[in-house]
């Protein structure tokens, strides 16, 4: 009889390892799929987040450019360049104010002086975000490395379609334009070309 228990002993404890295996399988795959989850949830909450960013920007450039064409001592060409950041009345916790170095942190924005002059009342540039996985933000995508950047521009009545502003053509507002930084510097260029 000794050797029927030893036998009986080895299935039970065979049947232990494999339960033990099969419970490991389980949550590993688990452990895999919730993995998934939240990094699928982790980049809608980043592209939600700037895009809610960029949307209140806009918002607040069009009421910026309502103010000044009802102003007589103002004109919209000396908008361009501005910070519009600072038309918000809100802070931003992901804002980290002007650029201390050439791009911002993964998942925070800053503002890059377009020059260095301090006699302007008002900084000029753009505003440059450091996504922190692969977006695309208003039909542009973005690799981790790959900073996107805006400028205030003025907005105008196209009437021929040409997508350039003639003199007859009258400035109606301010608007983000997308602009590309060159790789290892921070300088503007339109990013048509």
């Amino acid at each position: 009889m000794p050797t029927a228990t030893l036998a009986d002993a080895n299935v039970q404890r065979n049947g232990r390892r494999l339960r033990m295996l099969v419970a490991l399988i389980v949550l590993f795959l688990l452990w895999w799929y919730l993995l998934g989850v939240v990094d699928r949830e982790a980049y809608r909450a980043e592209q939600m987040s700037a895009n809610v960013m960029l949307s209140q920007m806009r918002s607040a450039l069009v009421v910026r450019g309502a103010e000044v064409m009802l102003a007589r001592d103002e004109r919209l060409e000396n908008q361009v360049g501005l910070n519009p950041i600072e038309l918000l009345d809100q802070s931003w916790s992901r804002y980290l104010g002007l650029c201390e170095r050439a791009l911002p942190a993964p998942g925070y924005w800053c503002f890059q002086n377009s020059t260095e002059k301090t006699t302007e009342n008002r900084r000029r540039g753009w505003l440059i975000y450091q996504p922190a996985r692969p977006i695309t933000l208003a039909g542009r995508s973005s690799r981790v490395d790959q900073p996107l950047a805006w400028a205030v521009t003025t907005d105008f009545a196209d009437r021929n379609n040409n997508g350039q502003r003639e003199q007859e053509e009258r400035l109606t507002g301010l608007k983000l334009e997308p602009v590309a930084l060159q790789p290892g510097s921070v300088q503007r260029q339109d990013a048509e070309h």
